[in-house]
């Protein structure tokens, strides 16, 4: 069986030609599979047109939250409910293509653990403002993860099951899913697919959460190595921090190489000590906090999210 998960967030309009489009592909592919919607506490009536739909099409599964929780969580729900031996995830606002599924599928039947999509033809509009930062962004998280791949942020993928089960996501967490796997022993492929503009709504997702992501994966590299979003409170200070602090060092060493003034008598050798120090202990308490919440989510078997609805499930 084939499970195909997809967030929904204020996606209404969207919803009817994706679903449409989604039920053609698998039941073109052939064999068994389910799709589960889940809603993530969606203000235009995302989750009743879902209600609706589910009742005429037993295969689509819903899941609902109470409050909003963002992209992980709905990802990490709908693989939680998922009963197939294959996963796939796709976002419902139709810039990702169905059709392009089954060539995912195909790679993970040739042995393949998990196989990311690579949107082409992305931001060629917005070279400066979308691209350039979005390619900067991959550029750090693949040589960070170890992983080279092109377009982390593509929700379009494909995973054996028993790969993602046991996985923690919280946080951003879920782009990291493939080099989580690949770190541990699993063998990843990246396939081009098919891009298209969205035509109902704007895009939930900015250049914004660029600092969360790469912070999301250096603590997933700490806690891999010997174990959800206090380090994006204390990392994002921290980082401020330790900007502050070594920028207030190199002028203060400049104003003594250049100018021959005494570091005695300007402030900024202090602030540039003081800085550093709370920009580390700041990280450190981060860290410190992330490890307690992934403690108390998994000794007491809590999830980052809280179902208040379920149909077909």
């Amino acid at each position: 069986m084939i499970s195909v998960v997809f967030p929904v967030y204020n996606e209404k309009e969207n919803l009817p030609a994706f679903i449409t489009e989604l039920l053609r592909v698998m039941q073109d592919m052939g064999g068994d599979f389910e799709l589960i919607g889940v809603d993530d506490a969606s203000e235009d009536g995302s989750f009743e047109l879902l209600r609706a739909m589910a009742e005429d099409t037993p295969r689509l599964k819903v899941i609902a939250f109470r409050h909003n929780f963002g992209q992980t969580a709905a990802l990490a729900a709908g693989i939680a409910a998922a009963r197939g031996d294959i996963v796939v995830t796709i976002d419902s606002d139709l810039e990702n293509d169905p059709a392009d599924i089954p060539q995912l599928v195909a790679l993970l039947e040739k042995g393949y653990h998990a196989v990311s999509g690579w949107r082409q033809k992305r931001w060629d509009d917005k070279p400066f403002t979308r691209k350039i930062p979005s390619r900067v962004a991959n550029f750090l998280i693949s040589k960070i993860g170890g992983l080279a791949l092109h377009d982390y942020g593509c929700t379009l993928k494909a995973y054996r099951r028993e790969r993602i089960a046991a996985i923690p996501l919280y946080g951003e967490m879920h782009r990291f899913i493939p080099a989580y796997i690949y770190w541990r022993g699993g063998k990843v492929a990246e396939l081009p697919v098919r891009y298209r503009p969205r035509l109902h709504g704007a895009s939930k997702y900015g250049i914004s959460r660029m600092y969360r992501v790469i912070l999301d994966l250096l603590l997933i590299k700490f806690l891999t190595r010997y174990m959800n979003r206090p380090i994006h409170f204390f990392g994002g200070i921290g980082l401020l921090a330790l900007i502050v602090g070594t920028a207030a060092g190199i002028w203060s060493l400049a104003l003594k190489i250049f100018s021959d003034i005494s570091l005695v008598r300007t402030p900024l050798p202090v602030l540039a000590a003081l800085f550093l120090i709370v920009g580390v202990q700041l990280m450190v308490m981060g860290v410190l906090a992330e490890v307690m919440m992934r403690t108390y989510y998994e000794s007491q078997k809590k999830t980052p999210y809280d179902i208040q609805e379920k149909i077909n499930l």
